[in-house]
């Protein structure tokens, strides 16, 4: 299971920075904090399903573009 958060986080943060998007703004647009970000990134936290879910679309990707 950590393998996923590891991959989900590395994915999160290639798709997002190549896009530009900041950090900040997917924790705006999820109402959690920025740090709470860093940790899905870091492979730290394993998100549920639903908040895969919220930042793939805040990030205008497929859920399994981003779980790739």
């Amino acid at each position: 299971m950590k393998s996923d958060s590891v991959k989900l986080g590395k994915n999160l943060k290639r798709i997002r920075t190549a896009k530009g998007i900041s950090q900040g703004k997917i924790a705006r647009i999820l109402k959690v904090g920025r740090s709470f970000i860093t940790n899905i990134e870091n492979g730290k936290t394993n998100p549920t399903l639903d908040t895969i879910a919220k930042i793939a679309k805040a990030i205008e990707v497929s859920v399994g573009e981003l779980m790739k």
